[in-house]
C-alpha cells in the first residue's frame, strides 16, 4: 500500500476538518480578505537593499568606477518597485482591517509613493551612518583586520544594517514591513531590535548573540554593548479595563559614550544609564545610572580544592570589597 494511496482513501475528511478549523478560528488565517505583504519579496528586497548598500561586498563582484553606475540603475528600479509595492500592500491591510470592503486603493498608492521616494533619497545618509558603524567596530574590536572582514562577517553589522533600514519604514508608520525585516535579521544573527529603537550614529555590537533592543529604546552615539545584553520593558502599564498601553515609553535610555558588558539587562523607560558610563556585566539595573559611573557586582567566591583533598580553600575572584568601584547596582 502506498503512502499516496493512504492519504487518498482519507482526503475529503481531512480537507473537510482542515477547512473546518480556519472557520473554527480566524486567528491564524487570512481568508476573504485581499491585502497583505509578501514575507519571501520584503526579505528579497531587503538582500537586494544590502546589495546597494555594501555595493561589491554582497552581490555582484568586480565593481569598477566605469561600471558601478550601470549596477545602481540596475538594482534601483527593482528596489523601487518592490518598496512601493509591498509599502501599497501593507497601508490597504490597515485600510482594509478598518474598512472591510471599502478599501481607498487610491489613497493608499499615493501614500506609498511618497514613502517610497522618500526612502531612496534617504539612502546616501543611511549609507553614511553605516559608514561610522563599521568603524566603530573597527575601532572597538581589536580582534578586526581590517574594516573588509566586518562588512563580510560581523552578526553585528547585518543587524544594524536592517534596523537602520526598517526604522526609516517604522518613522513612516509603516505597519508589518518594518517587523518583518527585523525579524529576518533577528533570525539570521541572534540579535533582536525592534525596527521603533533609536539609535544613534557609531554603533558596535560586540560578538552579538542574545542581543535584545525593545521598541522604545533610546541609544546615543558611540555606545558599545555585547552579547547578551537586554535593554528591554520593567512592566507593561495598562489602562482601566487591564489593557496594555501600547507607545508608552517602556525601554531605557542609553546616552552617548557608553558600555554595557555581556549579559547586562537593563529595564525600564524611567532607567537612563549616563553619558560615558560602564556597566559591567551580568548585572540587573531598574534604576537611573548617573554620567560616568562604573555599574557592578560584586565578584563570586569560589572555594577551590586540589584533587583528593577533603578541605575546600576559598578564593576570590576578582578585586575585593574596598577595591571595588563607588557606584554599583
Amino acid at each position: 500500500m502506498t503512502e499516496d494511496f493512504i492519504i487518498g482513501s482519507k482526503l475529503g475528511e481531512l480537507v473537510q476538518r482542515v477547512v473546518a478549523s480556519y472557520e473554527a478560528d480566524a486567528r491564524t488565517q487570512h481568508i476573504e480578505r485581499t491585502y497583505l505583504p509578501s514575507r519571501v519579496e520584503t526579505i528579497r528586497l531587503v538582500q537586494d537593499l544590502m546589495e546597494l548598500l555594501y555595493p561589491g561586498f554582497i552581490g555582484r563582484q568586480r565593481l569598477t568606477r566605469h561600471n558601478v553606475a550601470y549596477h545602481v540603475g540596475d538594482l534601483l528600479p527593482r528596489i523601487s518597485e518592490a518598496t512601493f509595492r509591498q509599502i501599497r500592500m501593507c497601508l490597504c491591510y490597515v485600510n482594509e482591517m478598518a474598512h472591510p470592503g471599502g478599501v481607498d486603493e487610491a489613497g493608499c498608492a499615493d501614500r506609498a509613493r511618497k514613502v517610497t521616494v522618500n526612502f531612496l533619497e534617504a539612502i546616501p545618509a543611511i549609507r553614511e551612518l553605516l559608514a561610522g558603524d563599521v568603524q566603530a567596530a573597527y575601532d572597538g574590536d581589536p580582534a578586526a583586520l581590517n574594516l573588509d572582514e566586518i562588512l563580510l562577517s560581523y552578526p553585528g553589522l547585518l543587524a544594524i544594517s536592517v534596523h537602520r533600514l526598517a526604522h526609516n519604514f517604522y518613522k513612516a508608520d509603516v505597519p508589518l514591513m518594518p517587523r518583518i525585516m527585523s525579524e529576518w535579521a533577528h533570525a539570521q544573527t541572534g540579535i533582536d531590535i525592534h525596527p521603533g529603537a533609536r539609535i544613534g550614529r557609531n554603533f558596535f555590537i560586540d560578538h552579538g548573540t542574545g542581543v535584545v533592543i525593545g521598541e522604545t529604546t533610546d541609544i546615543g552615539e558611540n555606545v558599545k554593548i555585547y552579547q547578551g545584553v537586554t535593554l528591554g520593558a520593567l512592566s507593561f502599564p495598562k489602562d482601566e479595563r487591564g489593557r496594555l498601553i501600547r507607545g508608552a515609553k517602556r525601554h531605557p535610555t542609553v546616552r552617548d559614550r557608553v558600555t554595557i558588558y555581556a549579559n547586562a539587562i537593563i529595564l525600564g523607560g524611567e532607567t537612563e544609564i549616563g553619558e560615558g558610563s560602564v556597566v559591567g556585566g551580568s548585572v540587573f539595573v531598574t534604576t537611573s545610572v548617573p554620567p560616568n559611573s562604573v555599574v557592578t557586582i560584586k565578584p563570586p567566591e569560589l572555594r577551590l580544592r586540589s584533587k583528593g583533598e577533603g578541605q575546600a580553600t576559598e578564593s576570590r575572584t576578582g578585586p575585593r570589597p574596598s577595591e571595588m568601584p563607588e557606584y554599583m547596582i
